[in-house]
């Protein structure tokens, strides 16, 4: 990924952010004539390992995991909130006019190595974690859990999905907030932006650091 150095996201803090609050990662791995890419929901946990570690699970029917050996290289993106940005929101196009359009966005890139959970036992665990997490982001007041389906509806389902893990090598964050621009005008677009309601976005650039 190329990043211009203002747009160096360093933040560790900020990282995590946007992996949590952005879960559905698009995983590419390669195939065994191409690159594949696939979507899937990922839990994050920064603890495990040097870098942390991604935790989700595919259907075992996906073609596109045949050819997966454990210790692959894998690479997930993680895209947080992301808006074009109009010239006319710069104060100083209206004194210069010498700005141009942009489009501003926050992404991380997350390499590992994949790892397959095939015993009954850790998917289950891994299902349980994910449908806990998942539901408290959803704000569920009674959350779903497995044993709310029956017994052997959920153990036909873990017939038919794999568990992945994917421990962390690197985490590369990219922050494109207009940190390039004069203060002025990036307070200028991150007001334009609220008003619009996109608050992640403005809120973002109102808080990046500049170099």
């Amino acid at each position: 990924m190329y990043i211009p150095e203002p747009f160096i996201e360093q933040r560790q803090e900020e990282l995590h952010r946007i992996i949590n609050q952005n879960p559905l990662g698009t995983t590419i791995t390669q195939g065994a004539n191409r690159f594949e890419a696939n979507h899937f929901p990922f839990l994050f946990d920064p603890d495990v390992g040097a870098q942390g570690r991604l935790l989700t699970h595919v259907s075992r029917a996906n073609p596109d995991w045949k050819d997966i050996q454990d210790g692959d290289d894998v690479l997930v993106i993680f895209q947080a909130a992301n808006s074009y940005i109009s010239p006319n929101w710069y104060p100083s196009k209206h004194e210069l006019h010498r700005q141009v359009p942009t489009w501003n966005y926050q992404v991380v890139h997350v390499r590992g190595k994949i790892h397959r959970l095939d015993s009954v036992q850790a998917l289950r665990d891994l299902l349980d974690q994910m449908s806990a997490v998942l539901e408290a982001r959803a704000g569920e007041t009674k959350p779903w859990k497995l044993t709310d389906s029956a017994d052997d509806y959920i153990e036909q389902l873990l017939t038919r999905v794999m568990g992945v893990q994917i421990d962390i090598t690197s985490i590369t964050g990219k922050s494109k907030l207009c940190q390039d621009e004069t203060s002025r005008d990036r307070t200028g677009a991150a007001a334009v932006l609220a008003q619009h309601n996109e608050h992640e976005i403005s809120n973002a650039m109102l808080s990046a650091p500049i170099r």
